[in-house]
């Protein structure tokens, strides 16, 4: 059941700010209460589900007005892990690393946005692990929780423009999954530097495509809040 609902809310068949109720929700899995209260508190503390003061309990709305803020502190924190996986990486962690960007690759050449968007926290909950600091390990996850609807989106939009090469002059990197290739390179080079300076550079790409979706599809497409 977490399992079902985890997708459902990442791929927006739940919208955000969709009221979930225990008694519904038990009939429609055919289930008894307990364990749905506890796939609700799992999605509680990946930041998925909110729990309201009247004990009402929705999918976690997205205000538009908070993207910048997002945007903000997943630039902080990605930078910082990034930069620490350059400092304190060892061979296991180059091969962690490494294995989890070849499972990304192969969720984008297969076209696959629920397991790019899996593929994608993986790599980079990788890469935060390989700083060897729990405490930005953990705020990072959490970020890149929240984050992972948006980045569903992203992608959709992504593969929808990989031919106009005016818009998106990168679109053939996104393509092969060559998009963390500078923040890979850097890690392995141990060049903390060029490692951050690369996270930073990523998280604009982010947040570059994912306003060009906004102005495109926000009016007619999707209502985040």
């Amino acid at each position: 059941m977490y399992e079902e609902l985890r997708k459902q809310i990442l791929t927006l068949k739940l919208k955000p700010g969709v009221q979930l109720d225990e008694i519904s929700l038990a009939a429609q899995f055919g289930l008894s209460r307990s364990p749905v209260r506890d796939a609700l508190a799992r999605l509680i503390t990946e930041g998925l589900v909110t729990i309201l003061p009247n004990r009402t309990t929705l999918v976690t709305p997205f205000e538009i007005e908070e993207f910048p803020n997002y945007i903000s502190a997943l630039d902080l924190i990605q930078r910082t892990v990034t930069r620490l996986a350059a400092t304190a990486r060892t061979e296991e962690d180059l091969q962690r690393i490494d294995k989890a960007n070849a499972q990304y690759i192969q969720a984008v050449q297969d076209g696959d946005y629920q397991a790019m968007s899996e593929c994608n926290k993986a790599l980079h909950m990788q890469i935060a692990k390989a700083g060897h600091n729990p405490y930005f390990i953990t705020y990072y996850e959490r970020l890149l929780s929240e984050g992972q609807r948006l980045l569903h989106l992203h992608f959709d939009y992504m593969f929808s423009h990989l031919t106009d090469g005016e818009r998106f002059s990168n679109a053939d990197d996104f393509k092969t999954g060559r998009d963390h290739n500078n923040i890979i390179a850097a890690i392995i080079a141990g060049d903390a530097d060029a490692a951050e300076a690369a996270a930073h550079e990523h998280t604009e790409l982010f947040q570059k495509r994912f306003l060009s979706y906004m102005q495109q599809n926000f009016s007619t497409q999707i209502k985040l809040s």
